[in-house]
């Protein structure tokens, strides 16, 4: 079978995305398929540009290749899953969040344009019409399929992969640190988990990697630690290896990962692989699929109090934490993640 996966790069932006639909490459591959990445760049501002790019990806035509018909293509992300195809699949990543779930909300830029609204408007009209030609929808996590019956009464089947190098994680002894591994984003709220050191009563410690989306946040992080006299108990990173990002996770104490309405958040399933407990918040979207309060980790509220009570108590009672961790991992087993499950449904 010859598979096209298309989905959307932002350039010099890379995440859970453009590892996820790696993955499944290779997956397919592995199958004895043939598989190739189309990856449509993509810029949302200003937001005509977002009309521009969905109608590029209408006018493409991916039926054949070389004089060679293309068998199958799955669809990732918008506006990548407008492209037409007459046997197509989707695996939904996230639709234009600020058309949906984001709008009304501080992370929404689209609702401050003028034409605002009616560029939403076509973005839910150009979904609605895409869905109908997919024979089947699988979504990446819970979270997702449920936004999509929200906003669109559109029925999908969750279906988890594991993360990158899955089979590399493992455990060791923790040390006298918390691990928050993610880019560096609002959405990921960096700056609420710098708030709550500040009001610890123990000496906690937080190492940050990842990469930030704009330099300003970093900077504004940076000068948030300094603000509040903790800069000796934070330690940025920046932008790791693998290696270096697995023997971190092995190392540390517990992961903390609060982010607003995760889709999926390989962060969550990372820290289990790695027998670490998680901390994350109530309102932390797919990764409350995967985090069971005092058995597999900690639900805190969305404000710097209460995560700060969360990690104290990791800090105070490390043999507990460590009873999470495992918990965790047992967890993650009896899920049976495997990415040959996910080319099984994607391609029967």
């Amino acid at each position: 079978m010859r598979v096209l996966i298309v989905t959307t790069q932002v350039p010099f932006v890379r995440g859970g995305a453009e590892i996820l639909a790696e993955g499944l490459i290779k997956a397919i591959c592995a199958k004895g398929h043939e598989a190739e990445i189309i990856a449509v760049p993509f810029k949302w501002y200003p937001p005509e540009r977002i009309l521009d790019t969905m109608l590029a990806c209408r006018l493409l035509d991916v039926s054949e290749s070389c004089g060679q018909a293309i068998d199958r293509v799955i669809g990732l992300k918008f506006p990548a899953y407008l492209i037409s195809h007459p046997n197509k699949v989707m695996w939904l990543l996230h639709q234009h969040r600020t058309a949906y779930d984001l709008w009304n909300t501080k992370y929404c830029d689209l609702i401050h344009f003028p034409n605002g609204l009616q560029i939403r408007e076509a973005i839910i009209n150009a979904d609605n019409q895409a869905f109908k030609e997919y024979q089947s929808i699988f979504t990446i996590a819970g979270n997702v399929s449920k936004r999509l019956k929200i906003f669109n009464q559109v029925d999908s089947i969750p279906l988890y992969n594991p993360p990158y190098k899955s089979e590399s994680f493992y455990c060791e002894e923790p040390e006298n640190y918390l691990f928050f591994p993610s880019r560096l984003s609002p959405m990921k709220r960096q700056e609420l988990v710098i708030e709550a050191i500040a009001k610890t009563s123990n000496p906690v410690k937080v190492l940050f990697a990842g990469k930030p989306d704009e330099n300003n946040y970093a900077k504004n992080l940076d000068n948030l630690a300094k603000k509040l006299k903790i800069s000796k108990r934070i330690v940025f990173l920046g932008e790791i290896g693998e290696e270096e990002k697995i023997s971190t996770y092995a190392r540390s104490l517990a992961v903390i990962y609060p982010p607003f309405d995760e889709d999926y958040g390989y962060v969550t399933l990372e820290a289990m692989l790695a027998s670490k407990p998680v901390i994350t918040c109530t309102d932390s979207g797919g990764s409350l699929e995967f985090v069971r309060h005092e058995e597999t980790g900690l639900l805190a509220e969305p404000n710097s109090k209460s995560i700060a009570a969360a990690m104290d108590q990791l800090w105070e009672n490390r043999y507990w934490a460590q009873t999470l961790g495992k918990a965790g991992r047992d967890y993650y087993d009896s899920l049976n993640i495997s990415w040959s499950k996910v080319v099984q449904k994607l391609l029967s």
